[in-house]
């Protein structure tokens, strides 16, 4: 569980991916790691024109996520998430994996979308949700007979499902709807057959809208329990608050665990949250944690003495390590198991004696899984993991261990997309190639790491620079800086669309890791608490320097584009220096005073990133805001968002298109239909035009531009 990923790494759906390494080395440094590859799928006959990645290559893509291991570890049950060229949209089906023989086959979500696979204790069925017939729904397949049974016929979707330790019944979230405020009405008399206007819309919470999820209907997540073989399901929590997932069950059944704030002003305490007891009979809820910080993700231990969760000290901070806790059952003996431990942890699970706990984490942009015991004795047991993004490269991935402790989880390298892999007995062997068709005939651009120390004060800048297919060693190619957003997040060597199809273009990619991005330490990502954006710009000047010292960028070809916090910058850079021949921000923050009272975060981003509200200190808001560096701009910069985006909200990008306007700079507004902040290339053919509507823009401005004298 992470602090509030406010700018962040867009939550991509399936805007594209793919795989496959190539080609003779290019320059100085270190090549990421690259998958194995066929002979038919090597050497230079394949870097033609027509062997490039293209925008019509994303409605051919699929990729592996939420990979749930068996107890027996026989069997891994998948979501595979594969383009449909027909609805423009990813399509999830759940695949089953025999880990023996690596036979696949699919098992739900044909006729609509599947998801959340979750094993039964035994290993004999599987739960997971369906949209097949209409709206998501809680089904149950028996594993044997291959039968599966609609369970329940619920008014919103179900999450979080966690089955009981006798598998009798299925615990699981869930939106209850309620009326909502009602102030003022339209007159009774209403004429037959007349057309009136809607009613008015009243809102009344802190947070009414939510990106991805648009205007907020009136209600609060709930927990419930449904008996497995089919039945009535029992509403468990009330009040007015959510009551979120992961749950997890103690081991007689009696009891179920969660997080939540149940506090009077949760809404305006967005990082705070305790760990809660639910006795499953009463519905009596206890708190088990009480400090100022948000404690969630409880997990049982297998012998059902412990319990492990994530959290942290709320330092009012912008950025904190999640730390890996366990404590008693009943609350008592409450203690970190990674306090020393520089690190965040993004999910856990315990081992099958009880003696620790399985933990993924971020190092240096890749992503691992640990194994922490109970001392405090820290191992390495799974690593490559990926899919964190699909357009860009960030870190991230899933897992999830059986009762022999093999690991399940998605992995993949910087030019293949995640596909599902197993760790077990020392060994680690990759089931699944889900984009082999297209790696055969596709040539990718080789990516390799750079570092350089930042010329602000020597500290190790990290990126990773994908070269354009067919690259020739010694050759000077156009750069684009491509910053990623969070700003507390990472990139990696990870797959990404976004920068295959600028390398295809000739572009080589720059892809940094400025401070204030995770996976180097705490102390990194708080360079730039309270100050953001700022040094960070000097790291990103010093590694596109670096990339130029190599040979590879040529200095007067280098573009830059971002998104999110990406954008923060792309605008903060042309805003502080002419080298760039043309921009592109994407979503970007340009206001932080009409950002923090606009976006579907109020309660968070002015506390915790610039320690006050606008109105206590206005002058601070204005000195981190791109527009007031709008005078300075010389450089074409084009403005791209999602018309329905509500995390850095529209008005950021028109406040920003209209400044350059009035000051006479070539920009141009390019709206996403219908796209929210995270999902901006969730559709294929919207991030198709994306990609192509940035590097037309840099084309057009390949030699950059003068203002006309006199103006």
């Amino acid at each position: 569980m992470r602090k509030l990923a406010i700018l962040g790494a867009s939550l991509l759906v399936l805007a594209a991916q793919t795989a496959a390494a190539q080609n003779a080395p290019a320059a100085t440094e270190t090549p990421a790691a690259q998958a194995p590859m066929s002979a038919s799928a090597t050497g230079s006959a394949r870097t033609g024109a027509q062997h490039r990645f293209t925008g019509e290559d994303l409605f051919d893509l699929a990729i592996a996520s939420d990979p749930q291991i068996s107890p027996d570890g026989r069997r891994i049950a998948y979501v595979r998430r594969a383009n449909d060229i027909m609805s423009d949209k990813a399509a999830s089906a759940i695949w089953l994996i025999d880990t023996t023989t690596g036979e696949e086959v699919a098992i739900a979500g044909q006729n609509g979308g599947a998801f959340s696979p979750r094993w039964s204790p035994d290993g004999k069925r599987l739960a997971y949700a369906s949209a097949e017939g209409g709206s998501a729904q809680l089904w149950v397949r028996w594993m044997d007979g291959g039968e599966a049974v609609r369970l329940t016929g619920l008014p919103t979707s179900p999450s979080s499902l966690a089955w009981s330790p006798d598998g009798k019944a299925i615990a699981y979230t869930m939106l209850v709807k309620d009326d909502g405020p009602k102030f003022g009405k339209a007159p009774a008399n209403k004429p037959e057959g007349a057309k009136w206007a809607e009613p008015l819309e009243v809102r009344d919470l802190l947070t009414y809208r939510a990106d991805g999820e648009g205007y907020i209907e009136p209600g609060f997540e709930k927990i419930f329990t449904v008996p497995a073989t089919g039945g009535a399901p029992r509403q468990l929590t009330f009040g007015p608050y959510h009551d979120g997932g992961p749950l997890s069950w103690s081991r007689d059944g009696r009891t179920l665990y969660f997080g939540a704030n149940r506090k009077p002003d949760w809404e305006n305490d967005p990082v705070d949250g305790e760990i809660y007891a639910l006795d499953v009979a009463s519905g009596g809820v206890t708190a088990l944690t009480d400090r100022n910080g948000p404690d969630g993700n409880p997990v049982v231990s297998p012998d059902g003495g412990k319990i492990a969760w994530l959290g942290f000290d709320d330092n009012l901070r912008a950025y904190e390590n999640t730390q890996v806790y366990v404590m008693n059952r009943d609350g008592s003996g409450r203690r970190s198991l990674t306090a020393n431990w520089d690190y965040g942890a993004d999910a856990i699970l315990w081992d099958a004696d009880s003696g620790g706990v399985y933990v993924q984490y971020d190092d240096h942009g890749e992503t691992h899984v640990a194994r922490i015991g109970l001392d405090g004795s820290v191992r390495t047991v799974a690593s490559g993991l990926s899919g964190g993004g699909l357009d860009r490269p960030y870190s991230g991935g899933s897992f999830s261990v059986s009762n022999g402790d093999a690991i399940a989880f998605t992995g993949g390298t910087a030019t293949r997309p995640a596909e599902v892999q197993l760790a077990a007995a020392g060994k680690t062997r990759i089931l699944t190639d889900l984009n082999r068709s297209l790696r055969e005939v596709k040539a990718f651009g080789e990516v390799r790491k750079i570092t350089t120390p930042s010329s602000h004060d020597g500290k190790a800048i990290e990126g990773w620079l994908t070269l354009p297919p067919g690259y020739v060693a010694g050759t000077r190619v156009p750069l684009i800086l491509e910053i990623h957003g969070g700003p507390f997040a990472a990139y990696g060597p990870h797959f990404s669309t976004d920068n295959q199809l600028y390398a295809a273009a000739g572009y080589a990619v720059l892809s940094a890791n400025p401070r204030g991005s995770t996976s180097y330490g705490a102390a990194f990502a708080n360079e730039i608490d309270k100050a953001y954006p700022g040094n960070d710009y000097f790291d990103l000047i010093s590694i596109v320097d670096r990339a130029i010292a190599l040979g590879i960028a040529d200095p007067d070809a280098l573009f830059v584009t971002g998104g999110s916090g990406g954008g923060v910058l792309t605008s903060w850079i042309v805003g502080k220096t002419n080298r760039f021949k043309a921009a592109v921000t994407q979503k970007p923050v340009i206001n932080w005073t009409t950002q923090a009272l606009t976006a579907d975060g109020p309660a968070f981003f002015g506390r915790y990133w610039l320690g006050a509200m606008p109105w206590e200190k206005p002058e601070l808001f204005w000195a981190r805001s791109p527009l007031s560096l709008v005078g300075h701009v010389e450089t074409p910069t084009m403005v791209v968002v999602g018309a329905e985006d509500y995390r850095t909200p529209v008005s950021e990008s028109e406040q920003y298109y209209t400044a350059l306007r009035l000051r006479g700079v070539p920009t141009a507004l390019v709206k996403v239909p219908g796209a929210s902040h995270g999902g901006i290339a969730a559709r294929p053919s919207q991030s198709a035009a994306k990609a192509a509507a940035i590097l037309a823009w840099f084309e057009k401005y390949k030699k950059g531009w003068t203002r006309p004298a006199g103006e």
